[in-house]
């Protein structure tokens, strides 16, 4: 398996950050000087020759030192050229991308370790390390600089960013048409530096600080730093330092804040670095910051997952120690809810705990073959809201919660279970969409999951007898008799239970035996790089379905080595004593998840369901509140610097984008965006925003904004939700204790006449044809571009001002304490082009999948003013030219779009497929639709589709109706359209009985994407002009509007 990479705007952003910073510096390719070779010994008889008039020869016999030992050396080696920019150029420079990336201005240039010291603040699992190799293939484009270092904190973070050189090389070739050739320092190979130096390509040496020891002092003890600032018989009576300064290097901090701090830098000056980048998610130490996207960014973005919590606590009933453990609470649509308990049962010869679902009247003590301390046990109400189980005797314990004599091995036993449980919940899910699903467990005794016999073989510790113990009880409950693609799965790869998990751990090199990973001295983190390997080696190999592995057991010190994107389970058998260490165990599992062709799972590939499919449970050690709220107090501590109120004054000096330009909001358009949320209710009379704002966010019923600022709609809604709010963080969280609906079978409304009926009118299969005239989509796609292409040149400014009188704290952070007197904005009309050749029709033609003819006819036919917009920055025209031709291709194939039915259905079956286990509150119990849960995109009174439901459900006119899943679907040449709703109304009581709807959360067309809208045009199309069917469709936004459009058809 090979993971596939594409261009994200938020990454793109990152790059440009920086790139930008140094707009006005020319570009200079091959800055050449004479490299120091050093001295060799020459212990043979050598040869010199000399090209001049006449040959010179002479014989050594004995040991000498030649200064000039072979001619046929090149002494030639390539520097980065200095930053032309002075000092104030390139705090202009800063101040303006944060002016448009809204980040508070820097007062004066940091330049603690060459001529800047910038950073880039990302959240964990963003991919931090793809952008920065991106960036230095930018500065190498624009500017020609060469030579990079990138420093990292441990020997993990190294084999990391290693392997991710390795996975993106190719990606990069695409887009670049030239690799990096990236090393790993080595003070037993210094003849790498040689190649670093005298080579004229892109080079990177990737260095770990310990390889300088740890306190990288020039005078350190340890052999490290010997070797680095000491000359080397081996390297020509060389310092190694030496040779890497020579170059100019620009040096990349990777977790900066893991450095040592103040000595790391001082070491780092021994580098002579050109400047220095900082990449990480929590700065410890502030330089000039240029982007920003933390946790709560990348959350509301849908970059990361979303986190699930389990969470246990131990309860003691009074009088007794009663064991009892509440595992779930479980609903059928046959039976009132149930309760799955474990407790103990005496039998003749021993007591054995163990699991049973029980219902409301039934007694523990005869459960439990009448044993003394469950007197008085007898289930009088299950709550599946609340989650709670009360008893006759006034006892309740919760969902999670444990009671009775619990001892350490319980809880561990208990913590597995679950992972088990949680593991198969969503694996038949994942499975059939392509997704290999992996649980990870940290251990801190590798003695606990694998010992050795007296023979030296491997048996399993107490940690793998209880897993495989519980894996056999939780695999014979989802094991069936059905032949589906899943159970065939499970039943050929994962039943053999010594297949299905595997330790991960140091192997000790004497008896190459698994070992507990030693931690670096004054860190938490092992050095070991063999574990390192094994974990990376196998990478790609653990997401594929035919390695039977899905359960890893690994070191808890060497976490940091895993970042597989499909671990949707952690489980730490340990306490997590600090609120940091926890944020790094769900850190492992915070990507986003792949599927079996490398495709990342993002909202790209899956719309809005992207955290349905991408939820990380972890199964905690601790309570859930105390979980989360340790949790949540870490993520408040490194967020960025919020505003947490929205007023004029927060908008007013702010950038938002319009059509790809920066555009300043002035101070008219800061007070019409206060008027606008206040006049909505969006924020109270303290100006903090709303629930209420929150909520129409989330189902996309958020009140237009007026006509004069609706162009700078997306940039304001985001700057809205940049505001803090302790409750924001609420949303990062769930309780994965919730009561969950995981069966949801056909009731008997699908046998009904009428809805067999229309069913029998909508269950068919359909290919489309579209034929168009080339020279229409050449003509729309020509004047379509003209009108709307914009991209980003190289401008500077210059402004005279003096400082303001009286100043506030908004005024201050933006920079505006001065009052402009003069400014005129400048093109840079010599900025120096860039050296890439580009196939610029291919990529169009490949990008909009036409002809490389019809894309050539488009690029000749537009202004020769926008085809200069080219120049100025290929990758955004490109990017830009694909997005508007793909608008004018949507639009027209609506125009030209014909449908023909082909052969074949859908099963009945399609509708209980998807067999992932729901979330209780998210659950409308209906009485007239073909399944007796239906399961809405958000909570009650809020969403859309649950208001449709309910007014559908209790509409008098409506027989029955079926909430359309996934893999029902109309092909559209935008990509497969999946409709909501699919209703039978009586007959008589409306003008069309047979309805297919689509619910949205907004009537306008112009706020729907223009793909989006193309795949509804498409819909209506089908069945509103082509079917001969009696079925009608329509998008609409309430249960009334149906009724309202209905009549129109």
């Amino acid at each position: 398996m090979k993971f596939n990479f594409k261009i994200q705007q938020y990454q793109t952003d990152a790059v440009e950050a920086v790139v930008k910073v140094f707009q006005g510096q020319g570009y200079h390719d091959r800055i050449s000087y004479i490299r120091d070779v050093g001295k060799r010994q020459a212990n043979q008889q050598m040869r010199l020759n000399i090209e001049m008039d006449q040959q010179y020869s002479w014989d050594t016999g004995e040991e000498c030192q030649l200064n000039i030992y072979d001619l046929d050396d090149d002494d030639t080696g390539y520097k980065n050229e200095v930053v032309e920019l002075t000092d104030d150029q390139l705090l202009i420079n800063i101040q303006k991308i944060q002016s448009q990336n809204n980040i508070k201005q820097s007062k004066t240039l940091v330049k603690d370790l060459g001529r800047c010291s910038l950073d880039v603040e990302m959240e964990t699992g963003t991919g931090k390390t793809y952008v920065y190799i991106k960036t230095l293939f930018e500065l190498n484009k624009k500017y020609g600089w060469s030579k990079f270092i990138v420093v990292v904190p441990s020997i993990a973070i190294r084999e990391g960013v290693k392997k991710t050189f390795e996975i993106t090389a190719d990606h990069f070739m695409e887009y670049y048409r030239k690799k990096a050739r990236f090393f790993i320092y080595n003070s037993s190979n210094l003849n790498q530096l040689d190649n670093f130096s005298s080579s004229s390509g892109i080079n990177v040496m990737i260095i770990n600080t310990q390889a300088f020891a740890s306190s990288l002092k020039e005078d350190g003890r340890s052999k490290e730093a010997r070797i680095i600032y000491s000359k080397r018989d081996e390297f020509g009576s060389r310092r190694p330092i030496d040779v890497i300064k020579a170059n100019r290097p620009i040096i990349i901090l990777d977790e900066p804040q893991k450095m040592g701090g103040a000595v790391t830098q001082k070491a780092l000056k021994n580098f002579n670095p050109l400047f220095t980048l900082n990449y990480s998610a929590t700065h410890a130490v502030k330089h000039n910051t240029v982007y920003v996207l933390d946790a709560l960014d990348a959350f509301n973005k849908r970059l990361v997952k979303k986190i699930e919590v389990k969470g246990f606590e131990v309860k003691n009933f009074r009088g007794t120690d009663s064991y009892m453990f509440l595992e779930q609470i479980v609903l059928s649509s046959k039976k009132p809810p149930m309760a799955r308990i474990e407790l103990e049962i005496g039998y003749n010869k021993s007591i054995n705990r163990e699991t049973r679902v029980l219902g409301v009247g039934d007694d523990l003590y005869y459960v439990s073959q009448e044993m003394e301390q469950y007197k008085g046990y007898t289930i009088s109400d299950i709550d599946p809201f609340r989650g709670t189980v009360t008893f006759t005797n006034g006892e309740v314990i919760k969902t999670g919660e444990v009671s009775g004599d619990v001892s350490e091995s319980d809880m561990r036993r208990i913590q597995i279970r679950e992972t088990i449980l949680s593991h198969f919940e969503k694996e038949e899910k994942l499975f059939n969409m392509g997704i290999k699903s992996l649980s990870l467990f940290f251990i801190d005794e590798v003695s606990k999951y694998r010992q050795y016999d007296a023979d030296g073989n491997e048996i399993l510790g107490e940690y793998g007898r209880i897993f495989e113990e519980e894996y056999l009880n939780v695999l014979n409950d989802y094991i069936t008799v059905f032949d589906t693609p899943y159970q065939k799965y499970l039943k050929s790869m994962c039943s053999d239970v010594s297949t299905v998990h595997k330790g991960y751990f140091s192997i000790d090199k004497k008896t190459g035996r698994s070992i507990d990973s030693q931690l670096k001295r004054g860190s938490e983190f092992s050095d070991d790089i063999s574990a390192y390997d094994l974990i990376l080696k196998n990478k790609e190999r653990l997401l594929s379905f035919d390695e039977p592995t899905r359960f890893i057991f690994s070191h808890s010190a060497l976490r940091e080595g895993w970042d597989n994107p499909n671990v949707f389970q952690i489980c730490t058998l340990k306490h997590s004593d600090s609120q940091t260490a926890k944020r790094q165990e769900v850190g492992r599992g915070l990507r986003l998840c792949v599927n079996q062709h490398g495709t990342r799972m993002d909202a790209e590939s899956c719309g809005d369901s992207v955290h349905d499919i991408n939820m990380l449970t972890v199964i905690a050690s601790e309570s859930y509140k105390g979980f989360v709220a340790d949790l949540q107090s870490d993520i408040k501590t490194v967020l960025y610097d919020r505003p947490t109120t929205a007023t004029s004054e927060y908008f007013k000096g702010k950038y938002v984008k319009v059509d790809g330009t920066p555009t300043l909001i002035d101070g008219n358009t800061a007070d019409a965006i206060e008027f606008y949320l206040i006049s909505n209710g969006y924020v109270d009379m303290k100006r903090k925003v709303t629930d209420k704002y929150r909520t129409d966010v989330k189902m996309g019923t958020v009140a237009p904004l007026p006509e004069e600022i609706q162009s700078m709609a997306e940039g304001i809604h985001t700057l809205i939700q940049s505001v803090y709010d302790d409750s924001v963080l609420n949303d990062m969280f769930s309780d994965g204790h919730e009561t969950k609906v995981k069966e949801n079978p056909l009731n008997e409304n699908f046998a009904k006449a009428e809805f067999q009926a229309l069913w029998k009118q909508i269950n068919h299969k359909y290919a489309y044809t579209v034929e168009f005239d080339s020279d229409e989509l050449i003509r729309k796609s020509i004047a379509h571009i003209n009108e709307k292409l914009f991209v980003s040149e190289l401008q500077y400014t210059t402004t005279v001002g003096r400082q303001k009188s009286q100043m506030n704290e908004y005024e201050i952070s933006r920079g505006d304490s001065f009052v402009r007197e003069s400014s005129g904005t400048y093109t840079l009309t010599h900025a120096q082009t860039s050296q890439i050749k580009y196939d610029l029709i291919g990529k169009v033609a490949e990008g909009t999948v036409l002809t490389r003819k019809t894309a050539a006819a488009i690029l000749k036919g537009l202004r020769p003013d926008k085809l200069y917009m080219f120049k100025n920055n290929p990758e955004e025209f490109i990017s830009k030219v694909i997005k508007l031709i793909k608008e004018q291709k949507a639009t027209m194939i609506v125009e030209h779009i014909s449908y023909n039915q082909i052969e074949g259905g859908y099963d009945s079956a399609i509708f209980t497929a998807e067999k992932s286990a729901q979330s209780f509150d998210k659950a409308f119990r209906a009485n007239k639709a073909i399944q007796d849960y239906v399961f809405t995109d958000g909570s009650a009174e809020m969403s859309i589709e649950r208001r449709f439901v309910e007014d559908l459900d209790a509409a008098q006119e409506v027989c029955v109706y079926a909430k359309l899943p996934k893999g029902f679907h109309i092909p559209t040449p935008v990509g497969n359209y999946s409709p909501d709703w699919a209703i039978a109304f009586y007959e008589g009581t409306v003008k069309h009985i047979f309805f297919v709807a689509e619910t949205k959360g907004t009537m306008e067309s112009l706020n729907l994407r223009p793909i989006e809208q193309a795949k509804i045009s498409c819909a209506k199309k089908l069945f509103n002009e082509m079917s001969t069917s009696n079925v009608k469709y329509h998008d609409v936004d309430s249960y009334q509007n149906l009724l309202n459009v209905m009549k129109l058809l």
